[in-house]
């Protein structure tokens, strides 16, 4: 039995948020800053400094008065993180941005940034701090897990959906980390990044495009510079964001740095478009140009370096994300014992988990079947026939609980892998690690046998003669933080291997079990030179799940969830398959040029004909799905997004038929890759368009799926606009961007 998708559209939100335009906004915020004096709005501005209360950052706080909010502008507390809220409890730990991502679900998308939205406004918390739009460039890159992988058109829908989630409850969300923030080697503040204009448009850029789509009330710039400028102060990269505003197209938010992120002066800072510094005070690595007292700005103002008219600005950009999600009207205050665990976060969660598992491989072999997908029961492989396991062996220190007493950062790997490490970890206290969820669904009928290290002895005699072997292994990464290493990972990975000796506690448990099943828990790609093994008859890549690790695992192993997630990245057996690379040793602060323009992960393979071993969008069922009736109609240009951002040009409808031709209920995940043609210079197979499809056995559905005109363009340099190039384009429909099902030319 497959659990309904559906299920949790209709659990009822606590919060209900209202939203003014930003027309109204504006004006309300134009108005109230015309009241303040030059120390309040500079207060506005200014963080108070590190540790100063439960929030990771804040803004001082106006009193009440005629004219101004009943309760004045109370202190804005921010707070991290992208995955759930940390440094406090009774929170719940979500699962992060590349599940999300993996789900291919906007659905689970948008329901994860509402549950986030109430926790964070349940806690008193104005600001969300997230969502990562942070590219995947580099597969061992530190922080990529926080977002949602190397393609940027599948990180805008986890950016558009994740924003308008959280915001949907009144909470301000801010995007991250602004911008070519792709590695934690050499982040702080020296390291440059040299990209091309229309590189950083089509790939880093395009995700804070659709974050601004969806209103969000600001945008974080990063600790690097790019293109010689540091990012809180380079007034080409600020001024992208802001191109339309004046007009109500475009972003109409406020800049806020990265903490510590800021160098050189105030009025610098000001001029080219910083709106807000955070935390305020000098963290070592950078910041403290405003000052926690708001000292350097007020000099600067005072000595018509920053214009009186500019400093205005600046405060109407603060507050009028703060009139717009009406936290001027009983917003609650921070409140950070208050328990906003709830039965449905945990839900969501575990959907989550599950929707996100990535059923890799499964040589199930069955028995009574009628030889349709999932019929008959199942001997070897997936899903678990209750009456045919009896004997179950539970191998590695990664199905065992965490550790609790890590330190504020996450910084440990021992025991399950739920959530990378950094200002992104999330709460977990209320972790179930696979153990006990196996243990707990076993009950008395299974015996288990456990060998909770990755000793591989013990393990493979733990394997040994049992009727299915279950065998964990993870691979972590974070955040560089105070330069911390964590099994001497500095942030970025090291490598692309398992960590522990996992490959070798895997192949020696499945020497001796002819029905291993195999569950890795990683930020990202590893390499699985083992997969083929013929006694390994199922891999599932679980990512990093979040809290009901052990729940949602479960749920696929029966198949109470017949898994439907999509890698949201390729799986390759070797980092040069990637073409890109880590920078970690430089004579000085490294300039790095991303000399491969738009070629990553899937799309520079098959411009060098590397076949990975998994490719992105890949991902097996318990059932199978045909695919037919292809048609592709023209499509109106869409008024929907800012006309300064989109192209003129008309999209495409593109409709067809799927149908389950297997014995049991499942979710297909088609997706649509354009080809553009030749002379367009865009990589083959572009991610333009996916859905979410549950069908009955036996049942068809008619899916359409729009492409709109700006995705049928690229970036003209020349005329800073989205132009549709001229020729023959394809459309793909399939599985993955490799088993593609149906195509057509128009």
């Amino acid at each position: 039995m497959i659990v309904s998708p559906f299920l949790l559209l209709a659990v009822s939100a606590p919060f209900v948020g209202a939203e003014r335009s930003w027309t109204d906004a504006k004006t309300l915020a134009n108005t109230t800053v015309a009241l303040l004096t030059q120390d309040e709005k500079i207060g506005l501005l200014t963080g108070l400094g590190q540790f100063h209360t439960g929030c990771i950052g804040d803004t001082h706080a106006i009193a009440a008065r005629t004219g101004l909010p009943s309760g004045g502008i109370p202190s804005i507390c921010m707070q991290d993180g992208p995955a759930g809220m940390r440094l406090t409890d009774g929170v719940t730990g979500f699962p992060p941005g590349i599940n999300a991502a993996a789900t291919f679900s906007r659905r689970l998308m948008r329901a994860r940034g509402v549950a986030l939205g109430e926790e964070f406004k349940g806690k008193g918390v104005n600001v969300f701090l997230g969502p990562g739009l942070d590219i995947m460039r580099n597969p061992k890159a530190g922080r990529a897990w926080e977002s949602a992988g190397p393609d940027p058109w599948l990180t805008g829908e986890f950016g558009f959906e994740t924003v308008k989630g959280v915001q949907s409850v009144g909470v301000q969300a801010v995007a991250k980390h602004y911008l070519a923030n792709n590695q934690e080697h050499w982040r702080y503040g020296a390291s440059s990044i040299f990209v091309d204009d229309r590189t950083e448009r089509e790939i880093y850029w395009y995700p804070f495009l659709r974050a601004f789509e969806a209103d969000v009330a600001g945008v974080m710039c990063a600790y690097n510079r790019v293109n010689g400028t540091s990012s809180c102060h380079n007034k080409p990269l600020l001024d992208n964001l802001r191109r339309g505003a004046a007009s109500g197209t475009g972003f109409q938010g406020y800049t806020v740095s990265d903490w510590g992120a800021t160098h050189d002066s105030a009025e610098e800072n000001a001029n080219n478009g910083l709106d807000m510094e955070q935390p305020g005070d000098y963290i070592v690595i950078g910041g403290g140009v405003w000052g926690t007292d708001g000292g350097g700005l007020r000099s600067a103002v005072n000595n018509a370096k920053v214009t009186v008219d500019r400093l205005n600005e600046m405060a109407v950009r603060v507050l009028t994300p703060w009139f717009k999600f009406e936290q001027d009207k009983s917003y609650p205050l921070p409140n950070f014992t208050t328990n906003v665990h709830t039965a449905a976060h945990v839900a969501l969660a575990r959907e989550i988990g599950a929707a996100s598992a990535v059923l890799l491989k499964n040589a199930r072999v069955s028995t009574g079947g009628d030889g349709t997908a999932g019929s008959g029961t199942t001997v070897r492989g997936l899903p678990f026939a209750p009456d045919r396991i009896k004997t179950l062996a539970i191998i590695g220190q990664d199905a065992k609980m965490p550790k609790l007493d890590c330190n504020d950062l996450g910084e440990c790997n021992e025991g399950t892998l739920t959530v990378g490490w950094g200002s992104g970890t999330n709460n977990l206290d209320y972790v179930v690690p696979p153990i006990d969820a196996l243990t707990s669904k076993a009950g008395s009928t299974i015996t288990i046998t456990s060998s909770l290290t990755n000793d591989a002895s013990p393990g493979a005699t733990a394997a040994k003669g049992k009727d299915a072997a279950i065998v964990f292994a993870n691979a972590d990464s974070g955040e560089l933080g105070f330069y911390d290493t964590v099994v001497g990972n500095m942030g970025d990975r090291n490598d692309l291997d398992l960590w522990y000796k996992g490959g070798s506690l895997i192949e020696a448990v499945a020497a001796v079990n002819n029905n291993t099943i195999v569950v890795i828990h990683s930020v990202g790609p590893v390499v699985m030179g083992w997969s083929s093994h013929p006694n390994i008859t199922a891999i599932i890549y679980a990512g990093v799940p979040g809290e009901q690790t052990g729940p949602s695992l479960v749920d696929v192993l029966w198949g109470t969830r017949n898994p439907s997630g999509r890698l949201p990245f390729s799986i390759a057996d070797a980092e040069t398959a990637y073409g890109t690379s880590i920078v970690y040793n430089s004579a000085g602060f490294p300039e790095i040029t991303y000399s491969e323009k738009l070629l990553l992960d899937y799309h520079y393979m098959a411009s060098q004909s590397i076949v990975p071993r998994f490719e992105f969008g890949f991902g097996l069922s318990y059932t199978n799905f045909t695919y037919s009736s292809l048609s592709v109609a023209t499509l109106a240009p869409s008024s929907s997004v800012a006309s300064t951002t989109t192209s003129s040009a008309s999209g495409i409808k593109v409709t067809f038929t799927i149908k389950n031709i297997g014995a049991v209920s499942g979710i297909e995940i088609p997706q649509v890759y354009i080809d553009f043609p030749s002379s367009a210079g865009e990589p083959a197979k572009l991610l333009r368009g996916f859905d979410e499809v549950s069908l009955a056995a036996g049942a068809s559905q008619s899916v359409t799926i729009n492409v709109q005109g700006r995705d049928l363009s690229i970036w003209n340099t020349v005329s800073q606009t989205w132009v549709r190039p001229s020729g023959t384009f394809t459309v793909n429909v399939g599985a993955s961007s490799k088993d593609i099902r149906l195509s057509q030319t128009f």
